[in-house]
């Protein structure tokens, strides 16, 4: 691994169970860098997401993420590992019977968080971030969509993570709200961490040109620029 790559797979093949979703996959990804992953559903995005995050095995080639051997790593080492990634999901995943800091504080406590001081600096720290510094009391449900999105970010910062793994994040949200989302994890990514950002929004693929990489016919292909994207190719019917 390079001293500036944070991600690396080479002649990787990841499998759902015993299927074979992607195969030959090698790609590198290096810190402060964002990247787009575009392709149908199915094709795999979420299945290569979810190997980084150490939730799908990886059985066949090799992948190297924040330090870690994905194809090495013990039970025990996956936690640590996740501590270096915050995932952004479409759905939110907040949980709706406590507040927005309790939202926050229950994952910094999941992580080995004791100091109730040092907990409640953190939670004012990200929310302050996210521009949000004043809904910690709200419940999840009074908050917009655009709000409950910056709460997930928030989430994702709390043990300042290397990497972040965006899921279809602007899928549940209008126009106007996906644009300020994309300016949050661009400035995010300016700040040193990579960024991966699985989407189906094109228009933000076209409106904030960065590196993409399809995902079509189980292999990974390098497009550098949107304009090289025949993204009629991509829509479902």
């Amino acid at each position: 691994m390079e001293l500036d790559t944070i991600i690396e797979f080479e002649k990787a093949k990841i499998f759902q169970k015993d299927n074979l979703i992607l195969n030959d996959v090698n790609l590198s990804i290096n810190k402060g860098e964002f990247v787009y992953f575009i392709g149908k559903v199915g094709t795999g995005k979420s299945s290569l997401i979810k190997t980084i995050n150490a939730e799908i095995p990886l059985k066949d080639g090799e992948g190297k993420v924040a330090g870690y051997d994905l194809k090495k790593i013990k039970t025990k080492q996956v936690p640590f590992l996740r501590r270096k990634l915050g995932i952004v999901f479409q759905d939110f995943q907040l949980l709706s019977d406590r507040s927005v800091h309790d939202n926050l504080q229950f994952v910094l406590k999941a992580t080995g968080w004791t100091s109730k001081q040092e907990i409640n600096d953190r939670i004012a720290q990200v929310l302050e971030r996210v521009n949000l510094g004043y809904k910690g009391y709200k419940m999840p449900h009074q908050l917009s969509g655009g709000e409950q999105q910056r709460v997930v970010i928030a989430r994702a910062l709390l043990n300042d993570p290397e990497i972040i793994l965006a899921d279809e994040p602007t899928g549940n949200l209008d126009p106007e709200t996906s644009v300020n989302l994309m300016k949050l994890l661009l400035e995010i990514c300016n700040n040193g961490r990579a960024v991966i950002m699985a989407t189906h929004d094109y228009n933000m693929v076209k409106q904030f040109p960065a590196r993409t990489v399809k995902f079509d016919n189980g292999k990974v292909f390098e497009q550098r620029l949107a304009d090289e994207i025949d993204f009629d190719s991509l829509k479902e019917y």
